[in-house]
């Protein structure tokens, strides 16, 4: 077993965590949390998604929220877009420095999400990530239901890393695997990773799991040990996808650190500062959070 040293992370709360929940949060507390993200150490952050707002209230604000993010040459802001005019929406704010395209493993899905098929996701996928090029941007995309669909079931290996042999060549800076609805393993992420690794290298793979089983820190921890080099995770594990009938949290950013740092892989993050922001996310959402550090005395005790 090899044991990187480093891995990127890339903090989704202010957009996967939020954009799910039935309550609207403003635009200056999304911005207060960006804020504390950064104090905690992160450097990339997906701060919004450009989508349609009937259908994802909480990103209503997208626009706003970009108006409002500091300046800062040290720090990559995501937007998360799903066609060509939530890209140009994004790229119209000045503030996005990388798009996030999406595109989806099944066709039921694909379809629930954004209204094509899963072919079809791939080639706007690859438009996405042209234009982003073009204009001067950087752009990475996210295979949704890798590890399996709410709708069609089991997902096919073959099917994930065809995808992502074809988005590679797009020219991303990486590309993502999602288990959208929590239904993946340490043993199924393992080898579809080790998969995908080798079919887009030197691309690096990015993992985004979801905790709806009480499987995501195993699988983080699976899919660094198979060569992911990038994770995404939210504060307090909030999150969930309005189209993924029983897609819960994600894996809570402060429990990622928490495992990682006690295994002597650097995050580049500060746990105390994490656990603040767990907790004060916790009173702007008027209840407890999923995510366990939060919750649990600190270790190792200062002497």
């Amino acid at each position: 077993m090899s044991i990187p040293g480093r891995i990127e992370f890339v903090e989704v709360g202010p957009r996967d965590g939020l954009q799910n929940e039935k309550l609207l949060v403003s635009t200056q507390d999304k911005l207060a949390l960006i804020s504390r993200a950064l104090d905690a150490g992160a450097r990339r952050i997906e701060v919004t998604s450009f989508v349609n707002p009937t259908r994802v209230p909480q990103m209503a604000d997208a626009e706003a929220v970009c108006a409002g993010l500091p300046v800062r040459d040290d720090v990559t802001f995501i937007g998360l877009v799903m066609n060509m005019r939530g890209a140009e929406r994004a790229l119209a704010t000045g503030r996005i420095d990388q798009l996030g395209a999406v595109a989806v493993a099944t066709d039921r899905f694909a379809m629930a999400n954004q209204g094509q098929t899963s072919d079809e996701s791939v080639q706007a996928a690859k438009s996405i990530i042209a234009l982003a090029n073009a204009e001067g941007r950087t752009a990475q995309c996210t295979i949704a239901a890798s590890f399996g669909c709410p709708f069609e079931g089991e997902v096919a290996q073959d099917r994930v890393v065809e995808m992502a042999a074809a988005l590679a060549e797009a020219g991303p800076v990486e590309i993502a695997l999602a288990d959208t609805i929590g239904v993946g393993n340490p043993a199924h992420v393992a080898e579809l990773i080790a998969r995908v690794r080798d079919a887009i290298a030197p691309l690096p793979v990015r993992v985004h799991f979801h905790n709806t089983r009480n499987t995501g820190l195993a699988n983080v921890w699976a899919a660094v040990i198979a060569g992911a080099s990038i994770i995404d995770a939210s504060v307090g594990g909030l999150g969930g996808c309005p189209f993924a009938p029983g897609a819960a949290g994600n894996v809570p950013s402060e429990d990622v650190v928490y495992m990682l740092e006690r295994a002597g892989i650097d995050t580049g993050m500060d746990l105390d500062r994490l656990i603040e922001t767990s907790r004060w996310l916790s009173e702007i959402m008027g209840r407890k959070l999923p995510g366990m550090v939060a919750q649990s005395p600190a270790f190792p005790v200062a002497a």
